[in-house]
């Protein structure tokens, strides 16, 4: 049987379809290059933004057309749903498939050269006001480090030059470890937290390095900072979202940290990874974000001249809390934000102001 996935959304969704393909190829279905020669028909959907949303509801008149031209043809979904939308979805698709764990847990095929990614933990307890990956993905589950590892070392045998630990808050992970076979003195050493994690990774043999995304910076710790600059085999790039430059807007985003927080932490990292390529994430036209709160966002990528940023343009998204505040700022406005960032950027880094 041939089968064709079509996969929207983030690196962790790409990751999953890439462990999907490999799951179906051990049940023996072969890929098709082309999805109107299909038998299977699986579609990888992402509910961060309502745009991902829409492209899934945009494909049901093709779909409905491919089931005409081959009645034996079944269509499936999977990735991240909105329990909102699966009544609509089950309209269009014969099956809404929750990933089960012997497909996350199947190593996915890596070819020559490739960058991977290597989900570390699925979900997130944090709950920002604007995101819906707790609803979608649930509570934050951390995957062994064995597996981790095992995993990793496969990669990097089959010619792996970058590792990408993917979480969607990937600095929270912790892992007990269960019948230790090495005596622990206290309750701390049983666990692996991130810090540990890296540290063990640095130590697999072979030519690659790792990089991770993305960490929140309340979760940022000096340990963490201090293990990153002695692993050799960190890339020295790292995304820190701070959303915005203002205080009382982090506070609606809920954010568990200030501004005077994370421009103490920047200061941490660099003065103890002084080649580090800092990104960051923020959004534009939060609910209620003034213009005068905007210039602080501003304020804040004038101070820290970042190398890069990603600007996301505030949507509401159904079922978080952000949803029910008054989405006050017009789209115009939005854009004009946006704009006032990508050049600022731009400029930064054209006149070698990168750190």
């Amino acid at each position: 049987m041939k089968y064709y996935l079509v996969t929207y959304g983030c690196q962790m969704n790409k990751s999953d379809s890439k462990r999907i393909t490999s799951f179906l190829e051990k049940k023996k279905y072969k890929a098709a290059k082309d999805i109107s020669k299909a038998e299977l028909i699986i579609v990888n959907m992402c509910s961060v933004r309502q745009s991902a949303v829409d492209r899934v509801f945009g494909i049901n008149q093709k779909l409905s057309k491919l089931k005409a031209q081959n009645s034996k043809l079944k269509t499936i979904l999977t990735g991240c749903i909105l329990k909102k939308d699966r009544v609509k979805f089950r309209k269009i698709f014969d099956q809404i498939w929750d990933k089960k764990e012997e497909v996350l847990n199947t190593l996915p095929k890596i070819k020559k050269q490739d960058i991977v990614y290597i989900p570390i933990s699925n979900g997130c307890n944090n709950f920002c006001s604007y995101c819906v990956v707790p609803f979608v993905r649930g509570r934050l589950i951390c995957r062994s480090h064995k597996d981790i590892l095992k995993e990793i070392k496969y990669a990097v045998e089959n010619g792996a030059k970058e590792i990408w630990l993917l979480g969607q808050n990937v600095n929270d992970y912790k892992f007990k470890i269960q019948n230790a076979k090495i005596k622990m003195t206290n309750q701390k050493e049983k666990i692996i937290n991130f810090a540990k994690l890296i540290k063990i990774v640095n130590k697999i043999p072979g030519d690659f390095k790792f990089f991770f995304t993305s960490p929140n910076p309340q979760n940022f710790s000096d340990e963490l900072i201090d293990a990153l600059s002695k692993c050799k085999k960190f890339g020295k790039r790292l995304n820190l979202p701070v959303q915005s430059g203002n205080n009382e807007i982090l506070k609606k985003m809920n954010r568990d940290y200030t501004v005077e927080d994370y421009k103490k932490l920047v200061k941490k990292i660099r003065k103890k990874i002084p080649q580090i390529n800092l990104s960051t994430d923020v959004i534009v036209g939060f609910p209620g974000e003034t213009r005068k709160q905007f210039q602080d966002t501003v304020k804040l990528f004038k101070e820290i001249k970042f190398n890069l940023a990603y600007i996301a343009r505030y949507s509401p998204r159904s079922g978080t809390s952000a949803q029910k505040m008054k989405d006050s700022v017009p789209l115009e406005e939005k854009k004009r934000r946006e704009k006032i960032l990508r050049t600022l950027i731009e400029k930064q880094n054209k006149n070698g102001k990168k750190r």
